[in-house]
């Protein structure tokens, strides 16, 4: 049996925690911990591996990944 999980003090906001998480690589191999991110919102720190490089708060992005424009060129202003 184990016990509870904690997870370090973001040392940036010092209210949230930062997470782990992971991602695949570009041929399919599991990368476990990836990136740390802090769990405040107002706060958006994080921490990641990327092409081998670490690279700290990078913009993040919240729900599901931008849609391909099915007409090919992306739009521009309004319609």
């Amino acid at each position: 049996m184990t016990g509870p999980v904690s997870f370090p003090a973001c040392q940036q906001c010092g209210r949230g925690n930062l997470v782990p998480l992971s991602d695949f690589s570009s041929h399919g191999a599991s990368v476990l911990y990836k990136a740390w991110v802090c769990t405040s919102p107002d706060c958006g720190f994080n921490i990641k591996i990327k092409n081998g490089d670490i690279i700290f708060n990078e913009i993040v992005h919240s729900g599901s990944r931008p849609q391909a424009n099915p007409m090919g060129s992306p739009r521009r202003g309004p319609a």
